[in-house]
């Protein structure tokens, strides 16, 4: 992976850095794998507004990934690695010895060509996903379901990574990339190897109308508004002092939102750093 730093020939382009594309093997999606997804333009079903500073935005194909890896003990063949404009991370096309095609998302590593399996006692290399009570510890890991059969649900973002950690009675400890350390039930599955697209955090958009292609709408600071509008509107100038909050009133920054009995609790050993 790497990324693009261009010429400034225009004032959008001096400090716009992008990724390279140099990984992606085709230009078009799987159609059978490929369905068209609607914009809400942050609106509900009865065409309220209940989320500020969305709309617009480039046209986007939604593109089905397998994040459940339950085709257990059938080869798969890397097909194609694909971009996805729905996600940070690259994907990549299988073609299964069964004919099925699937889309999965693409780790480190994966080359076109490179055959990769699923299930219990699957050898642990990049690509392949298996339960944790198979996998060695000290693996780095992604895709990690929370519950057996679930599809993952944990470490799908580009260059993101978990650490397995250790083993005790049906748990796997896991540490995720916030560094919060948790116990995940050992048979749930979990992908080999480092999300793709690693340099995505080293990417800048350069102009604000990169954000509106993303459907971002330009967004309004409360310390600008009335005091009609925001708690931390209004004021002779700029005025400091006061607990920022947001628009409904709920302190902000800092203020724990996690409710003090939810189930999981139990489950996490230490809390991610702050």
């Amino acid at each position: 992976m790497a990324v693009r730093k261009l010429n400034p020939t225009t004032p959008g382009q001096r400090h716009k850095i992008i990724g390279a594309f140099d990984t992606i093997t085709a230009s078009a999606p799987e159609k059978s794998l490929v369905y068209g997804a609607r914009k809400t333009g942050g609106r509900n079903n009865t065409g309220k507004m209940t989320m500020r500073y969305i709309g617009g935005g480039h046209k986007q194909k939604y593109r089905v990934i397998d994040f459940k890896r339950d085709k257990d003990g059938v080869p798969a063949v890397v097909k194609t690695i694909e971009y996805d404009p729905n996600r940070s991370a690259r994907i990549a096309l299988l073609f299964y010895a069964d004919g099925e095609k699937r889309y999965i998302l693409a780790p480190n590593g994966l080359q076109v060509g490179q055959t990769i399996l699923s299930g219990a006692g699957v050898a642990p290399e990049v690509g392949n996903a298996l339960p944790m009570t198979d996998i060695p510890l000290g693996t780095l890991i992604h895709n990690i379901e929370l519950r057996p059969g679930q599809g993952a649900a944990m470490v799908r973002s580009a260059g993101a990574f978990a650490q397995l950690t250790s083993r005790e009675d049906k748990y796997a400890i896991i540490k995720l990339p916030s560094g919060e350390l948790r116990k995940v039930l050992a048979a749930c599955k979990a992908t080999v190897g480092v999300v793709g697209n690693s340099d995505h955090a080293l990417e800048k958009s350069g102009k604000a109308g990169r954000s509106r292609w993303l459907g971002r709408r330009p967004h309004n600071r409360g310390v600008v508004m009335n005091p009609v509008d925001h708690p931390m509107g209004g004021g002779e100038g700029r005025q400091s002092g006061g607990h920022p909050r947001s628009r409904k009133g709920l302190l902000a920054k800092g203020y724990k939102t996690r409710a003090p009995k939810k189930q999981s609790n139990k489950l996490i050993i230490e809390r991610r750093k702050k």
